[in-house]
This record gives structure tokens, C-alpha cells and sequence, in this order.
């Protein structure tokens, strides 16, 4: 498991545009931060960075001495602005795919149904899901499959209060269990949360 994510001098760019340079940021078990500022300031970019999907101009990102392709492959879950899930699958197959790519199990996938409210829609294809549920399906994979890290893009734009109250809930207790998360929002977490503003 890792501890801790450090981010030190850190610097992207993207299309030909610095987004943003010498960025640091340390956390720690247990410890979220939200990443704030206007659209275009690097945020997604941030997050793609951390698990290994856009190379840094400049800088590094470490996982408490952890070797950073295996701390990626094994310790993270990234949950993009975009859901990533297939609309032809039915939402089962969607969430044992991820569960089991992810290392879970077909139980660990049904349990995930049981969390995010789920079983009812099991049979339906994806296409046919509404937004909030296609996110409550694409943040299942963090209950399916329990990684550390968490990296949320806008995790909570699409869900209705009472899902954002059960998300809170959710974050909470990742971490109270050790985990950490970092999240591109423009709303306020609804957990405490070290503030990174990319537009600063």
C-alpha cells in the first residue's frame, strides 16, 4: 500500500501551452485535496499525470518510495470527467470487467452494486442509464476493487444531493481507512480537503 503521493516541481504542457509549472503538493495517508481553478488551468492533466497518462515537462511524482509504474498499476483508481464505460455492455459485465481488472472479484463487484445502489439496474445496458447513474456506476470500481489512491474528475457534477451526501460518506471513510484522493472539483468536497488552485 502507499502512503504518501509527492508531487515536487512539477510542470505540464499541453498542446504547445505551459498549464501550469513548478507545482508541488505532499500528501499523506488518510489526507484528500481538491484541485480548483477555471477550465483549461491543468486539472484533468493533473490527475491524467498522477496515474501516468501525460508525461511532466518537468518534475516528478512519487509514491512514498513505492515504484511508480507498480504503485500506478496496483494502488490507483482513476475515475475521469469522462466515465470510460461501454454503453453496449450491460451494467453487470461493465462492473465485473472493472472489477476484476482492477484485481476484485465477481463478489467484490456484487458487493459494489449493493453500495452504490446498483442491483436493480444490473440488466440494463449502460446506454440506457442517466448521467448521475452512469457516475454512480464509474465510482463503483472504487468500492469493487479498493485501491489507495483515488483520483475523482469531477466526481460529483452529475449526482442529485442525495448522492452527494452518500459520496461524502464514501470519501470519508476511504479516508479514515488510510486511502487519500485528490479531485478536480468546482464545487466544494464534501470532506476536508487541502486546496490546490491550478489558476492561482
Amino acid at each position: 500500500m502507499i502512503s504518501e503521493l509527492v508531487i515536487s516541481d512539477a510542470s505540464v504542457r499541453r498542446g504547445g501551452r505551459v498549464l501550469f509549472e513548478g507545482l508541488g503538493l505532499t500528501l499523506a495517508a488518510g489526507q484528500a485535496c481538491a484541485l480548483t481553478g477555471p477550465n483549461g488551468s491543468g486539472k484533468t492533466s493533473l490527475l491524467r499525470a498522477i496515474a501516468g497518462l501525460v508525461r511532466l515537462e518537468a518534475g516528478e511524482i512519487g509514491f512514498g518510495g513505492a515504484e511508480p509504474a507498480e504503485a500506478r498499476a496496483a494502488a490507483v483508481h482513476f475515475v475521469g470527467h469522462q466515465d470510460g464505460l461501454k454503453p453496449g455492455r450491460t451494467v453487470r459485465e461493465e462492473l465485473v470487467f472493472w472489477s476484476v481488472w482492477s484485481g476484485g472479484t465477481e463478489a467484490s463487484a456484487a458487493a459494489a452494486a449493493e453500495t452504490f445502489d446498483l442491483v436493480r439496474l444490473l440488466d440494463l445496458e449502460v446506454r440506457r442509464l442517466s448521467a448521475g447513474q452512469r457516475r454512480r456506476l464509474a465510482l463503483s470500481r472504487t468500492a469493487a476493487a479498493p485501491r489507495p489512491l483515488w483520483l475523482l474528475d469531477e466526481p460529483l457534477s452529475p449526482l442529485d444531493a442525495g448522492w452527494r451526501a452518500r459520496a461524502g460518506e464514501l470519501m470519508a471513510g476511504h479516508l479514515a481507512d488510510g486511502g487519500m484522493i485528490v479531485a478536480a472539483v468546482h464545487d466544494p468536497l464534501p470532506i476536508p480537503a487541502v486546496a490546490l488552485d491550478l489558476g492561482a
